[in-house]
């Protein structure tokens, strides 16, 4: 019975002596981000309308509701110029960008989750004792963007890990089935692993508490595939991988690492021949070396980034990883009662940062699941397609991996990425 490892808190020493510099504050609010191709005016005098846009080579367009205003369209890129210029003219009342509009997240630590929304933020994590310097505005997965289209809501994506938390609000209400194939005695997370990816994928957003998950819709299957030692099988794998199929994932994540196992490929490949798009860490080797489920080819291998869309040097990389994700100080859920990896590395209980492809990967499956709810008739080749097809051009393609580093923008079709 082959013993899995973990793909990534084996490296949640977050590279510390890199995470040098001054804490400035992280929830300073970005410049909201504004419709392509549209612009609000309302006119003084309707019947100056057509005038005023003809001189800037525009025509008049629909009412907004009963506001008053008109939708305007422009050229792109033009927004802001028009707007100046058409607020400048005595028959404009008004002129204003047509906004994107996004979920307004009040949860405590959002301002930290950089993967998420990336404003060039430098923050700490829980207790004060690691400072992550400003990364690079917009090295981020932009999933408030992609709200704008989707939450997620009614896809199920399966965690098989050590378990999900039974106590911590902001993910526990998200697990709608569990199962626990290790030798613990209970389907609780008591390593803290499962926790912490689970609640990257579908923390419950704008709850007041904690952190946002990826695609915040979603609910998850917690297959206790890791006991509290962090040790598992690829017998539990395989069992985990059909039980999440019959219960009705959509897709399923993988943050851990096994040698090559017929069996578990075998039951990889039922899953994706049943619809389920399946997902796994590249691995922490910091070189090329293939590590599986992520290498099997119905598996997304995802490799790790940092806040400046950097590829982390923990790792794994090669043509053979298929996509990136940030995986460098990602902030999550963790147990709200003591477990190892508190113990090993420093963590909080209840939220704090994690890194590692682990990190990563469930950032991959979340986007997959925002990609399913877009086009739920879609196969996982479809689905896989769309996830690689919309990724940006980070790191070097082909080298340290096929395509780039995923945009869940991108892959709901949503404006403003």
């Amino acid at each position: 019975m082959k013993k899995l490892v973990l793909a990534s808190f084996a490296t949640l020493l977050l590279v510390i002596g890199s995470l040098l510099g001054a804490v400035v504050p992280g929830n300073a609010a970005p410049t909201p981000a504004i419709t392509a191709g549209q612009i609000l005016v309302k006119f003084r005098d309707n019947a100056a309308a057509a005038g005023a846009l003809r001189s800037h080579g525009l025509t008049d367009g629909p009412d907004v509701g009963s506001t008053g205003a008109h939708l305007i369209t422009v050229p792109a890129g033009k927004e802001l110029q028009l707007v100046e210029a058409l607020s400048r003219n005595p028959v404009v009342e008004y002129a204003e960008p047509d906004y994107v509009v996004t979920p307004a997240s009040d949860d405590t630590y959002f301002p930290r989750q950089y993967a998420l929304q990336n404003t060039g933020q430098s923050f700490t994590n829980t207790d004060g004792t690691v400072t992550v310097p400003a990364g690079r505005a917009d090295a981020d997965v932009d999933a408030v963007e992609a709200w704008t289209v989707t939450t997620g809501t009614g896809i199920k994506v399966a965690v098989l890990d050590s378990g999900v938390a039974l106590d911590n609000p902001d993910i526990t209400p998200k697990v709608v089935a569990r199962v626990n194939y290790t030798t613990s005695r209970s389907n609780d997370d008591n390593y803290g692993h499962g926790t912490h990816v689970a609640g990257i994928v579908a923390a419950t957003a704008n709850n007041g508490i904690g952190v946002a998950g990826v695609c915040p819709g979603c609910s998850i299957l917690a297959g206790k595939i890791l006991s509290d030692t962090g040790a598992g099988s690829s017998s539990g794998l395989a069992n985990g991988i059909n039980w999440a199929v019959k219960n009705g994932a959509q897709v399923i994540n993988m943050s851990l690492a096994v040698g090559a196992s017929t069996t578990l490929e075998t039951a990889v490949n039922n899953a994706w021949n049943a619809g389920v798009v399946m997902v796994a860490a590249a691995g922490n080797g910091g070189n090329t070396s293939m590590n599986y489920p992520g290498a099997y080819p119905n598996v997304i291998a995802v490799g790790a980034t940092d806040n400046n869309d950097t590829k982390a040097s923990f790792s794994t990389y090669g043509a053979w990883v298929d996509v990136a994700a940030p995986g460098v100080s990602v902030y999550s859920t963790f147990p709200n009662h003591k477990f190892v990896l508190a113990r090993e590395y420093n963590r909080s209980q209840g939220y704090d940062i994690g890194s590692g492809t682990s990190m990563a990967s469930p950032i991959v499956a979340a986007v997959a699941a925002l990609a399913r709810s877009t086009n739920p008739g879609g196969t996982p080749s479809d689905i896989r397609a769309k996830v690689e097809s919309s990724t940006d051009a980070v790191g070097a393609i082909g080298t340290d991996w096929a395509h780039g580093r995923v945009n869940a923008c991108r892959v709901v079709g949503a404006t403003g990425c």
